[in-house]
This record gives structure tokens, C-alpha cells and sequence, in this order.
């Protein structure tokens, strides 16, 4: 859909200048693959999650949601991406508290789908009697006076497109995480709704009190839902909200085609970058790891975890992914977030912080809501905060790396920053060959982990490259010295002769998955007899029913059920840089064909089921779409050849 760009003298912050009616999306605009019919009514855990998790996302890089492929709003944390949920039936089990949604009487049919290239949801919904309507979905978010305007709102735009509909909208919001918030007041245009902290107002140009009495009526022209901060809404809704609709478009539109995408998997790495660029919190530049808390990891497992936070090894793979995009953005706002995350330059760094940080993360249980399909507990805040974590020290320097290189950038990294960096440095040397938690964050033991050493090392190693570039030899000598050292001490300890793998701990035969990461930062060469040997171990006793695990021992929770979906596309990375592309390849796209209908992924996948599980959507998962196409995908300039041949 295109969209004329915001006039320069619009009157005031929240309503651009008038302009030509915004075109409505035709069938041919919306991305094809998450178009579908309500699915029917289906029983166990498998079908209930699969249903539960055939989420959209929107938002505007401070707020986000998610929406069911029927319009209903099921998880609005507000005002920003940590707060108490006012939307929360994602995680309120069978009680009906916490949502909006548009209920059309006699609905027999939906479909449900982004506006293409946008963070845009458009929902039809259609009667038995031939009426339908459309709802349509986002966060605004363009550019005006020189700066993004991102308020912290959520619009719905209802339309009747046939027949004569009769719907009903319900807004049952709550408070508290999971207590119904029934104190509301009723103004002119508008609803108040008072729980016990943010006011949360609704300004509309439908009728309030069949919203407050969720009476049903016609529907005969257009109407529009404006939900955000307790202040007035200047302009016309309809007019304003249509305006709003066509620039947020043109943004999101415009922020696409500056993405340098592989020939391949367009649209999947698209729909990955738009995702992650929403786990951005752009006002502080922390990167959340999902939108949600306490999606279980498998079913009744108990490991239910709130990642509505940043952790620092996450983010890195979000930079990471966005840069192979030609996205530097996210990574220059999040180095601003680390500078601020590491004020205190001598002591050791947390994993995870607030996305505004210095906030307490410590974890409680929420008793208002059930949880996600009645498997509780509730988590807010999370006790990884505090745990010893040594991979973050190289999360850290990896995602600064490119600033030293890209030519692109309007300020690269130069002496400064890489004096900012040594005392991480440091800190990795120190820490290297000491026991942590690791990236799988056991609560229960510790060892000293691969991966955590494999981190450290490359921090190390990279600020001895990034002192030789800046013509600083002595220390770059300092650095170099170091990184072999302790790039021999690591893989000496690592290998396991017995197994013939790299194993998880140093000393330790137990084999894991995070392992298949230490060519990728270049501990060793992929060529490596040992690292073939290792992917070969881990493609034969790690693999359940065609899905990578984590690890198959007993952790605190006892045996893992689930696959953690990173770890696949880890797998394929892997694949790739040993030359098995068609493996990889066939292993990529069954990946693929688990996203949801609207092309996201979670944390974890069933290997016997195929549903998916854990906090959505999960950023490690959406950066692997992305990292994994752009290795495999063959080369633009080769399209027509293969088209010809």
C-alpha cells in the first residue's frame, strides 16, 4: 500500500496534515502466507498451544502487542514493553479477562494477515449473512518534525465492507497482572480505565456506551479505537486515525527497502527484521529477548521465565542479524544502552538487565493470572539477573566490533570506544576459565562452560584485531598474547578424546549444543576435523524426531522436552560452513514451515508434536531466519540465469 509522507506543517505532535484519503489494502497487498480460515475447535495440549501462539505482532519500538487471527488483543504490556499487562489473556487461562476484541454475531469465517512489509494487521471477519467487516491493527509510528513519533498507542480501525454486520465490542481490561480492571469513567469520547497504576484511556468514535454495556449494533460506517495515555486526542478520529494508518505503512514500507534482503526467503527475512527491530526499545536502545513472560518452555514444565528484558548475549544476535541487513541503527543505539548498562567499568557485568537499566529484576509470582493454557506459574522479574554469566564480556565486544569497520556509519569506533571496551576485556580474562551459570542458565550448578570461555576468548581475540587497526601495537600485542593462550587452554580442555566431540564444560564429557557456535566466533576453523566430528555428534545424539535439543541430561527441571530453537539454526549455520548446503537447505525450510501464520517463531519447538512453545516472539529464533538465508541464499545477480536455465 502506498502512502504520501507526512506534510512538514502539521499542527500539532499527535495528528498529521490533511491529506488524500489513504487507500484500503486490496487482497493482492496482504502477505499471502498467514491468510487463513478460523481454525476449528481441536483438543490437547499440542493444538491448544499451536492455536494459542498463531500470534501477530505490532508495535512501534515502545509499545507492542499481540493479536489472534480473529482481532482479539490478547497481551498489551503498558506503557512500555515491561509494565503491568493491561491486555493479558494470553496468560489468563480459561477466564475471559484482559482483552479487546471485535465480536462479529454468526461469524463463520476469518482471515488474518500483515499488510505487506509493514508491522501493520488486517482482519476480516465474515457472517453467516454475507456482512463482513475489517479490523485493522498497529502502533503508530513515522517521522514528524525531524524525530520519530512512536506515542504509546494502540489503534483499531473497524469497517464494514458487506451486508449489514452487527458486532460487539468488548474491552475488559486489567490491572495488577491479572485483576479486572472495573473502574471506568465515561467522558465525552472516551473511556477511562483506572486500575492501581497507569491510567489507560480509550478515545473512539464509537458509541461509549455500547462499548461499556458490550451491546451489540450494526455496524454501518467506519469507527476507530484509539487506546493509550489518559489525554486528550486531538483531531478527528476517523480522519486522524486514517492519516496514522497510511504513514505508519509508509514508514515501515520505506524502513524495508532499505534493508539489503538475500535472493532467497524475501519475505521470512523481512517479516524476522520487522519483528526484531520491535523488540528494540528505542528510547533507551536495550533489546528485549521476547514480548512475553512465562510461555512454558514445554507443557507443565514449570520453566516458565519472564524475557521481557534484555539480556546482553540476545541482543548481540539481534545486532548482529540487523547488520547483515545493512541495519546499523539498532546496533549504534544499543552500544548507547551497554555504555549506560556498563557505567561501572571494573565490576563484573549482569546478564540481564531492564530495558531501562538499574531497575530491580527481581522474580515474583503472579497470583492474578492462571497462565498460559492454565499452566502456571507467573513469573515477573527474573533471577538470571543475578546469576555469574561469563559469555556476556564477548556478547558485548561482538556487537561493537562493526562499528570499528563500517565505513558507513556517520561515527565509527575509534580509540575511544575501544578504551570503553578493555576493561570488559579484562574482566573476560579474568573470568575465562571460572565456573558460571552458562547460556542455558542452570539455577542448580555451575561449571566452567565452553560457550562462556569461547565468549571470553573472543573478546579478547577481537580487541587485539581492533587494536592492530587502530595502529596500536603494544596492545595489541597485550591482547594477542592473551587470546592464544587462552585459545589453547580452552580447546585443549574442551575436546573430549573418548566422545570425539567438544564438549559442554571444560573437563566434561557432556556433550551440548551451544558448542556448535565456537567456529562461527573462531575458537577453531570450521575445517577442523574436531568441529566435523562434533556436528556429526551432535546431528546423531542430540536430535529428537528431526529437532536439535539443547542437551538431553537432567537440568533443574529434569529432562528437557522441548527443542530450543536457536539451537537448529545453529545446527544449519554449522552445516553450511562444512559444505553440506543441501542438508542444510532441507533442514532450513522444514524450520520454516513451523512459524505461525503470520511468520514468527518462539523460543522452543515439540519434536514429536510440531508445536511451538516458550515466550513469543522469541528474538533469538526470528535472528536465525535471518542469519541462516543470508548464508545459504544464492546471489542476486544470479536470479535471471537460474529463471533462463
Amino acid at each position: 500500500m502506498s502512502a504520501p509522507e507526512p506534510r512538514a506543517k502539521s499542527p500539532t505532535a499527535r495528528k498529521p496534515a490533511k491529506q488524500t484519503r489513504a487507500r484500503r489494502t486490496p487482497s493482492s497487498e496482504i502477505a499471502p502466507r498467514a491468510r487463513r480460515k478460523t481454525a476449528p475447535a481441536v483438543r490437547g495440549a499440542a493444538a491448544l498451544a499451536e492455536q494459542a501462539l498463531d500470534l501477530a505482532l505490532i508495535g512501534n519500538c515502545r509499545i507492542a502487542a499481540l493479536v489472534n487471527p480473529t482481532g482479539r488483543i490478547v497481551w498489551w504490556c503498558y506503557p512500555r514493553f515491561d509494565s503491568d499487562p493491561v491486555f493479558s489473556r494470553l496468560l489468563a487461562g480459561d477466564e475471559e479477562k484482559g482483552f479487546c476484541d471485535i465480536v462479529l454475531v454468526d461469524m463463520v469465517h476469518s482471515t488474518s494477515a500483515y499488510m505487506r512489509n509493514t508491522a501493520i494487521v488486517v482482519t476480516e471477519l465474515e457472517d453467516s449473512h454475507g456482512g463482513r467487516i475489517r479490523i485493522t491493527d498497529f502502533a503508530p509510528r513515522f517521522d514528524m518534525f525531524e524525530r520519530t513519533f512512536r506515542p504509546p498507542q494502540i489503534v483499531r480501525r473497524i469497517e464494514p465492507l458487506a451486508g449489514l454486520p452487527r458486532v460487539q465490542i468488548r474491552v475488559r481490561p486489567t490491572h495488577g497482572y491479572g485483576r479486572p480492571t472495573t473502574a471506568q469513567s465515561i467522558g465525552s469520547n472516551h473511556i477511562r480505565y483506572r486500575g492501581s497504576g497507569e491510567v489507560l484511556r480509550l478515545s473512539t468514535d464509537a458509541p461509549l456506551s455500547y462499548i461499556a454495556q458490550e451491546t451489540v449494533f450494526p455496524l454501518t460506517h467506519p469507527l476507530a479505537l484509539v487506546f493509550g495515555p489518559d489525554e486528550p486526542f486531538e483531531g478527528a478520529i476517523e480522519q486522524t486515525t486514517r492519516e496514522f494508518e497510511a504513514h505508519t505503512a509508509n514508514y515501515w514500507q520505506s524502513w524495508v527497502r532499505s534493508l539489503s534482503v538475500p535472493l532467497e526467503w524475501q519475505s521470512a527475512v523481512i517479516r524476522a527484521a520487522i519483528t526484531l527491530q520491535l523488540c528494540s526499545f528505542e528510547e533507551t536502545g536495550g533489546i528485549v529477548a521476547a514480548h512475553t513472560t512465562s510461555i512454558p518452555e514445554a507443557p507443565k514444565s514449570g520453566r516458565n521465565w519472564d524475557y521481557r528484558y534484555c539480556w546482553l548475549r540476545d541482543a548481540y544476535f539481534v545486532v548482529q542479524a540487523l547488520n547483515q541487513l545493512s541495519n546499523t541503527q539498532t546496533m549504534e543505539s544499543y552500544l548507547g544502552y551497554v555504555t549506560t548498562v556498563a557505567h561501572q567499568l571494573d565490576v563484573p557485568m549482569g546478564p540481564v538487565h531492564s530495558i531501562v537499566p538499574g531497575e530491580d529484576l527481581t522474580e515474583i509470582v503472579a497470583d492474578g493470572l492462571p497462565g498460559f493454557l492454565g499452566m502456571g506459574p507467573v513469573r515477573v522479574g527474573n533471577n538470571a539477573a543475578v546469576q555469574v554469566q561469563h559469555d556476556v564480556y564477548g556478547s558485548v565486544v561482538l556487537a561493537a566490533t562493526q562499528m570499528f569497520v563500517d565505513e558507513r556509519l556517520p561515527r565509527m569506533g575509534g580509540e575511544s570506544l575501544f578504551r570503553r571496551l578493555e576493561p570488559i576485556g579484562e574482566l573476560a580474562l579474568k573470568t575465562a576459565l571460572k565456573p558460571d551459570a552458562g547460556i542455558w542458565e542452570y539455577r542448580g550448578r555451575t561449571r566452567i562452560h565452553t560457550y562462556s570461555a569461547a565468549l571470553c576468548w573472543a573478546a579478547i581475540d577481537r580487541l587485539g584485531q581492533i587494536a592492530a587497526k587502530l595502529q596500536m601495537e603494544p596492545r595489541a600485542r597485550y591482547w594477542s598474547r592473551h587470546a592464544n593462550q587462552l585459545r589453547r587452554e580452552i580447546v585443549k580442555r574442551a575436546w573430549n578424546e573418548e566422545t570425539r566431540t567438544f564438549a559442554g564444560a571444560l573437563d566434561d564429557p557432556e556433550l551440548d549444543a551451544s558448542v556448535l557456535r565456537i567456529a562461527e566466533v573462531g575458537l577453531v576453523p570450521a575445517h577442523d576435523p574436531r568441529f566435523a566430528s562434533t556436528c556429526d555428534a551432535i546431528g546423531q545424539r542430540l536430535i529428537r524426531n528431526g529437532r536439535i535439543m539443547r542437551y538431553t541430561a537432567d537440568d533443574d527441571f529434569g529432562a528437557p522436552e522441548t527443542a530450543f530453537l536457536a539451537c537448529n539454526f545453529w545446527y544449519i549455520e554449522a552445516l553450511v560452513a562444512l559444505g553440506r548446503g543441501d542438508e542444510a537447505r532441507d533442514f532450513f525450510t522444514g524450520l520454516l514451515d513451523r512459524r505461525n501464520s503470520f511468520g514468527l517463531l518462539s523460543e522452543d519447538i515439540h519434536p514429536k508434536t510440531g508445536a511451538l512453545w516458550g515466550n513469543f516472539p522469541q528474538t533469538y529464533s526470528m535472528a536465525g531466519i535471518i542469519n541462516v538465508a543470508t548464508r545459504l541464499s544464492g546471489k542476486w545477480e544470479d536470479v535471471w540465469c537460474r529463471v533462463s536455465s
